[in-house]
């Protein structure tokens, strides 16, 4: 086999299935992949939940994590916060004409060890390649399943008085992956924080009714995300910004580029919305779980300022935060 994917390899024929055969099954192998069919037969039973995502990362290896790491945790994650056991995983790759084998062995190994950490199979996939120019190195498209464990999770559940949460520090995802474009000549330790959340998504599960909603802060960050969850108008969240989480290297980096971290988007953070009298508790399970150790209460939900999210400062001020407009920074995931 070749030392680069060339366009041969998206034909659907031997060289097709020699990249399958030789480079993907050995990997990613068990009885349901091994098929080979268009979709996988899997068990199980009850409601099931059903996420769908695709990668587009450039760099597609960043400090922290890779573009395969990241379709597994994003995935992952995107049915973790709607309640669900994350158990089965579509992986589906557009790849350009002249990729070099190498990096998609590191990129396919880095899929099987996430993967396996959290007890998740990829049972179907699919390989395009496209000629060289039109597909900046590699995409991925991923799809999973998983069987819903806590049910009703919704902003619509939201009441005044509840507890807004964050599982550790923000912004890291969006300022490793943005240093690591030779655009920024600047040097910092910052790695991302991807990162498969499903652990302290199941252990919140436990606290039945009092969950109100739970959402990983991707595209658009902390900032956005809450603003999506008080859209109905009906309340608004107020946030204690010395409590909100941010590692002095990104601040830094925020400040030198004019960004603010509370839009840089996150890939293994979690945001929980909590009833008040269980907050501490809430607390208490995330932090309990390693990817979540450094959670932080950060707000909480008021009827004061209904259909708004504002930062109270210090020095007893405050800013209203609107959901971001244009983007930040694209191609982060």
């Amino acid at each position: 086999m070749e030392e680069i994917i060339t366009l041969d390899y998206g034909s659907g024929g031997k060289k097709t299935s020699a990249l399958i055969a030789e480079r993907i099954l050995p990997v990613l192998q068990n009885d349901a992949l091994s098929e080979l069919g268009d979709g996988a037969v899997i068990d199980g039973a009850g409601q099931l939940v059903f996420s769908t995502d695709s990668f587009v990362v450039s760099p597609y290896f960043f400090p922290g994590g890779d573009i395969g790491k990241l379709s597994v945790c994003g995935t992952v994650n995107d049915v973790s916060m709607a309640g669900g056991e994350p158990k089965y995983l579509s992986l589906s790759f557009i790849i350009e004409e002249g990729f070099p084998v190498q990096d998609l062995e590191k990129i396919l190994a880095s899929i099987r060890k996430t993967a396996d950490e959290v007890g998740v199979q990829v049972v179907t996939g699919d390989t395009k390649v496209v000629e060289r120019g039109h597909g900046d190195g590699i995409y991925i498209n991923t799809s999973g399943i998983g069987f819903l464990k806590t049910p009703g999770l919704s902003p619509k559940k939201i009441r005044e008085g509840d507890a807004v949460l964050v599982s550790g520090p923000i912004g890291n995802h969006g300022t490793a992956v943005m240093l690591a474009r030779n655009d920024f000549q600047m040097e910092a330790d910052i790695r991302s924080d991807c990162a498969p959340l499903a652990e302290p998504a199941l252990a919140l599960g436990t606290l039945g009714e009092d969950l109100r909603v739970m959402r990983d802060p991707t595209r658009g960050g902390l900032g956005t995300t809450l603003n999506e969850f008080i859209e109905d108008g009906r309340f608004g969240i107020e946030l204690t910004e010395k409590e909100i989480p941010v590692e002095p290297a990104v601040n830094m980096v925020c400040e030198m580029l004019g960004l603010d971290p509370l839009y840089c988007a996150c890939e293994g953070r979690l945001i929980a919305v909590v009833a008040p009298e269980r907050a501490e508790e809430a607390l208490k399970i995330m932090q309990d779980c390693p990817v979540s150790a450094g959670a932080r209460i950060i707000g909480k939900v008021t009827a004061d300022h209904p259909g708004r999210v504002v930062v109270r400062t210090p020095f007893g001020g405050g800013r209203i935060i609107s959901k971001l407009s244009g983007a930040q920074l694209p191609r982060i995931c």
